[in-house]
């Protein structure tokens, strides 16, 4: 789960001609040449129930004001509950956490934070936050925009923090450091 991200040496960039297939198993086959982290992102929804789901749809938007974006797909079940989130935290995951990944990414589970090691809640009705990740961002919701057959979440920093050690990354398809 944890292997290195091997490249072949002299390995071109571009093998093969541009293809005009924008089909969505086409596009994640490119899209996955790009290395990515994982995260997952958690919230607390309006009745209290708490939310969380891997995403790598993940980016720094703004330094100034501290802004971060992230995507969810317009059919998931969620997405109504983190639009109307105050606020979501950002969870880096860190290399030794394929497992959690694979919990939060599990549609069908009915309890994903079950075995789940969490901090202390900072308030109330704050977002559940992972005991051990490679960084972390609590943000404020500030916008969601529909686009295509996603939401873009937009967030501002309020606090945040990091650990020592490698991030889990995602890469055509697989989990690696």
């Amino acid at each position: 789960m944890n292997a290195q991200l091997d490249v072949e040496p002299g390995a071109s960039a571009l093998s093969q001609d541009l293809s005009q297939d924008l089909s969505p198993q086409a596009l994640r086959q490119s899209l996955g040449c790009f290395p990515s982290g994982v995260t997952v992102i958690t919230a607390r929804a309006v009745d209290g129930r708490p939310l969380g789901l891997t995403v790598n749809s993940f980016a720094s938007l703004s330094l100034e004001p501290p802004l971060l974006l992230w995507s969810l797909a317009n059919r998931s079940p969620n997405r109504q509950a983190f639009r109307q989130a105050t606020h979501f935290a950002i969870h880096v995951l860190a290399a030794h956490q394929g497992e959690t990944a694979l919990q939060f990414a599990n549609s069908r589970l009915p309890d994903k934070f079950h075995g789940i090691a969490l901090q202390p809640p900072l308030w109330e009705q704050a977002p559940p936050l992972l005991a051990d990740s490679h960084a972390l961002f609590l943000c404020e919701s500030r916008d969601a925009i529909e686009s295509g057959d996603h939401t873009l979440f937009i967030g501002r920093v309020q606090q945040h923090g990091r650990g020592a050690g490698a991030p889990l990354l995602f890469y055509r398809g697989q989990f690696g450091v």
